[in-house]
Order: structure tokens, then sequence, then C-alpha cells
């Protein structure tokens, strides 16, 4: 396929809106790529990324090889999102920092109407996908309320995360920053871009190195479970379409515990920097909250979440209907 330089630049800004999604748990990048046009093209172009490229390389020359993963669209749509990313996590460390309950009501939001619009996917309901999605709802839920195996600044368990997180960009609906988030990695992740971009702008190489490296982390985590995922989570969806809906769904429902925006800090942890952050928290009723709780803005920022999605899945239906 040939492409001018606007054709690329074109692609970088799709890059930039599904790196602004991929931040926010409850939107998927994957659902901007389909909504975008993309999708497809950007799953065949990663399936092609195997051993063979090397080969390719080695026989036929790097061009060859370039041409062969479509590597022109891969860079000019990952720098979109690196640029998108790295721009964002700053002001979503701040709002965690400084306005947690109105950042998490706007989350919940976003997961709230994900969760019907996958459930609403499903066709023929039987008592197996209700039993699943009860399952599923009730494991997910005690898995929010359980202490993580490890730290979730363990190098080895942000490897793991980045394994399981990378879902999202093979199944459109499901946001990648909410399984980090279920994980307990979440905050991690938004600090190791931050840092990263601090070591950058401050030539702090301490700070550098160590961003780098959980960064790196992560990415060989989601490399490795995007070659796992990708032919197993296709089948499910082509062939167990309802199971596999049902049991997203049922994971998104128990798991709305964990972006309840009103909660009481029953231990702490100290993270990478030294400083101390919640580890295990309870979700508690805003009337309980000391202190402002802000239900008026959270309620109307859960709205506005929702109709994020509702908006989202109108383009995504326009899209498929032309």
């Amino acid at each position: 396929m040939q492409r001018r330089f606007l054709d690329y630049l074109t692609i970088s800004f799709k890059g930039i809106a599904m790196g602004a999604a991929d931040v926010v748990p409850g939107v998927s990048g994957g659902t901007i790529a389909f909504i975008s046009g993309i999708y497809e093209e950007l799953i065949e172009s990663i399936d092609n990324i195997n051993v063979g490229v090397f080969k390719t390389w080695k026989t036929k020359g790097f061009k060859v090889a370039w041409n062969s993963v479509n590597g022109n669209f891969l860079l000019a749509l990952f720098l979109g999102i690196a640029i998108s990313i790295f721009s964002l996590a700053k002001s979503i460390k701040w709002l965690l920092a400084n306005e947690p309950i109105l950042l998490w009501s706007f989350f919940f939001g976003l997961v709230l109407a994900s969760i019907w619009f996958i459930g609403k996917q499903i066709k023929n309901w039987n008592v197996i996908l209700i039993l699943a999605l009860i399952a599923t709802s009730i494991a997910s839920y005690f898995i929010t309320k359980t202490e993580p195996f490890a730290s979730p600044d363990s190098l080895l368990y942000l490897l793991f995360c980045g394994f399981l997180a990378i879902i999202a960009m093979i199944l459109p609906g499901v946001s990648g920053a909410f399984i980090l988030l279920i994980l307990g990695a979440y905050t991690t992740a938004i600090d190791t871009v931050d840092d990263l971009r601090e070591g950058i702008s401050s030539l702090n190489f301490e700070l550098l190195k160590d961003a780098f490296i959980r960064l790196l982390m992560l990415g060989l985590g989601a490399i490795l479970g995007l070659k796992v995922f990708s032919k197993l989570l296709n089948w499910m969806f082509k062939n167990k379409k309802n199971l596999t809906l049902a049991i997203l769904t049922g994971f998104m429902i128990g798991s709305l515990n964990k972006i309840w925006p009103w909660k009481n800090v029953l231990s702490y942890r100290a993270n990478s920097h030294g400083e101390q952050v919640p580890l295990l928290e309870e979700s508690i009723s805003p009337l309980s909250f000391v202190g402002d709780n802000q239900l008026t803005m959270a309620i109307v920022l859960m709205v506005i979440g929702i109709l994020s999605i509702i908006i989202l899945e109108f383009l995504g239906k326009k899209k498929t209907s032309s």
C-alpha cells in the first residue's frame, strides 16, 4: 500500500487518540483503532512480526523485512501513541494525587458504560453464560480485595502485568489500563512514564535508568502476551464469542469495586520513591467519607464518562455501517 507523508501523519494522529484511550481505564485503544478504521491492519501487521522477519532481513535486506511487517504504518502509529501517553502521564499523576475522587468517578462512569457495551453484544443467553458471568463477577470482586502477590514495583510483576494488559490491543472494548488497575500496577505504570519524561528533560540519568528498566519490563511482557494471547483470543472470539463476552463482562462487573471513588485505606506500602501509598483499601459510602466527598461533581463526571462510551459506540456503529 503506497502512502504519502500526509497519510502517515493521519495515522500518527490516530495513534495519539489511541494513546489517550490507553491511559484511561475503561476506554480501549483497540476501540479507537476500530472506529478509525485501522484495527484489522494493526492486528495483521503485529501478527506478521515473527522470527521469519529476521530471516528475511538476513537474506533480502532490511527494507524488504521492514515492508513485510508494514513498518512505516507501525512506526507512525506507535509514535503517536507514545507522544500521547507521555503527554498525559503527568496530568493523570497530578489528578491521582490531588483529585482522586473526581478522577475515579470519571473512570467509574467509563467502566460502567463499557460493561453495558460489551454485555449487550451477547446473543442467545443460556445457563452456561449466566453461570460464567456470575462466577467471573464473584472471582473478580475478590481479586480486587486481595493483596497483590508481588509489589507493583517488582520487575517480574511488571512483566506479568504487561503480559496481561496487552489484551486491550486485541479485543475492542477491553482497556489495558483497566487491567493494570485491577493488578495494582496502574499508578506504577503512570509514574514510570512520567519518570522517564522527567529523567530525559532534567538529564537525571539515575531516574531515567530506573524508569527505562520498568518500562522495558512492561514492554517485554506486552510483546510476550501479544504473541500468546492473539491466536487464543481470536479463536475464542470467533468460536466462543458469547462465552468470551460473558467472561469479560463478569470480570468488569466484579472489578467495579476497585475503582469506586470513595475509599478507606486499610494499609500502606512504600513505592519506588520511598513514598507511602495505599496498598489495601475498602469501598465506603460517600456519606461515610471523612472530608469533602465532592458528591455532586463526582456524579457529573460519572455521567460524562458514561456519555463518552456511548458516543464512541455510536461512532463505531457509524463506521461499521459505512
